[in-house]
């Protein structure tokens, strides 16, 4: 995967019911490739999964460069993780894919990138929504919410 040219999959996407999971494959493969760009593995999203997931990036890291296939790598990584019931997992990845700045720094930093790509998203407040929205995918608009300043 070379993100200098294309993007990882969105958040969005879901493989073994996990959120995040495909993009932060992706992200992972680029590292090992060298062909990440200005993307970051592990980033706190990404440590937020493998946390939730009861595994460390290095393991992670491992299991990817050990399986060229998606499907190898979710094989890896359903036998690896902690488990969780269904309904815990969606709730948990509803609760990633809403999450926004968590510091009045990482505020500032949205607020940048979110005004460099489209200032008129004010509705705009999750990472994820930022992320598709930079990558051009369709983010429908919502009610207004006030931004963080």
């Amino acid at each position: 995967m070379d993100l200098r040219k294309d993007f990882p999959r969105s958040m969005r996407f879901k493989l073994a019911g996990y959120a995040h999971l495909a993009r932060m494959i992706d992200k992972c493969r680029a590292v090992l490739a060298g062909t990440e760009g200005e993307y970051i593995y592990p980033c706190p999203m990404d440590e937020r999964l493998l946390e939730y997931a009861g595994i460390t990036s290095n393991q992670f890291t491992a299991a990817v460069k050990a399986n060229p296939t998606d499907e190898g790598v979710v094989a890896w990584f359903e036998q690896q993780a902690t488990a969780h019931e269904q309904g815990e997992l969606e709730e948990w990845n509803q609760k990633l894919l809403a999450r926004g700045p968590s510091s009045p720094e990482s505020a500032a930093r949205f607020k940048q990138y979110l005004d460099a790509i489209d200032p008129s998203r004010t509705d705009i407040t999750a990472w994820s929504d930022l992320q598709d929205l930079e990558e051009k995918r369709v983010v429908p608009r919502r009610e207004p919410a006030h931004r963080c300043q």
